[in-house]
């Protein structure tokens, strides 16, 4: 009886540790559970913060883009540290979200722009005067405050449009720069037009132009003095070959480089080696 009693003892006691090994694991599992649910849960509104927030930081970057735009078009015109604390705004925005950025691999560089902003005068945007530049780098500053006193209506300049041609695989295309220029008070007006080569790339937001022709088209003197024939005289007059004069004065100065910091489906903010600073919108 008394061996009997004995294993009865163990037999119950050994169900008691089962019992309570079986309770313990149970435990574990549902607090591994609730654990593994909280931290699913968290994860969730984690992930769900995470989705939320470029979303919240394209709308700022929009913000900014908005703001820029409407700084460049104020009359009288904005100060030069005013757009620049504008663009510095975008241009952050934009590397942190990874948008506008690596110019020179991207195709958005091409299409039809307009310019918002120029430090200087207008012109100062075509390529041919940075190049006129390399080619005068003495005289071309007395040279360009001659020709911007010129006082309004005798002179008057813009709009002004590129048009970027871009093939990224290969960095090459073309760019062509029209500038209006407008004399007595739109008497007479052309669109000054500079065509370049693009032929490379300079790192990953710069390309490499090369100056080839400037001429006036559209002129009003050709249709005002000939009638019906100024449009043919005016398309069989020859192109200045601008970037050939230029590389005699001085070899390679027909040779530019555009800078794009920021470049998407509306918007372009661009420099030339001398830093001067553009910003252009997409018509």
């Amino acid at each position: 009886r008394c061996s009997s009693k004995k294993k009865f003892k163990m037999q119950v006691t050994r169900c008691c540790i089962l019992m309570l090994q079986m309770l313990l694991t149970l435990s574990l599992q549902q607090c591994y559970s609730f654990t593994i649910s909280s931290l699913g849960e968290a994860s969730v509104r984690l992930g769900a913060a995470s989705m939320d927030s470029p979303d919240d930081s394209s709308n700022e970057l929009q913000d900014c883009k908005n703001s820029l735009v409407s700084i460049c078009r104020q009359a009288p015109k904005a100060s030069f540290q005013d757009v620049s604390a504008a663009v510095e705004k975008v241009e952050s925005l934009g590397e942190q979200l990874g948008i506008g950025q690596a110019s020179s691999s991207s195709d958005l560089l091409s299409g039809d722009w307009e310019l918002l902003y120029a430090p200087d005068d207008v012109t100062r945007s075509s390529p041919f005067f940075w190049a006129f530049r390399n080619a005068f780098p003495d005289s071309s500053d007395q040279i360009f405050g001659i020709t911007d006193a010129i006082p309004s209506p005798i002179k008057d300049v813009g709009p002004v449009f590129q048009s970027i041609s871009f093939a990224p695989e290969s960095g090459t295309g073309s760019l062509v720069s029209r500038v209006k220029l407008s004399a007595l008070g739109g008497l007479s007006s052309s669109m000054m037009t500079t065509r370049a080569k693009i032929i490379g790339v300079q790192g990953l937001d710069g390309i490499r132009l090369k100056i080839e022709t400037t001429k006036p088209e559209d002129s009003t003197i050709f249709q005002t003095l000939f009638g019906p024939l100024g449009e043919r005289l005016q398309e069989a007059s020859p192109s200045f070959p601008s970037g050939e004069v230029l590389e005699r004065v001085k070899s390679g100065s027909s040779e530019v480089i555009l800078t794009t910091s920021y470049c998407d489906e509306s918007l372009r903010v661009s420099r030339n080696s001398y830093g001067d600073l553009f910003v252009w919108k997409r018509q």
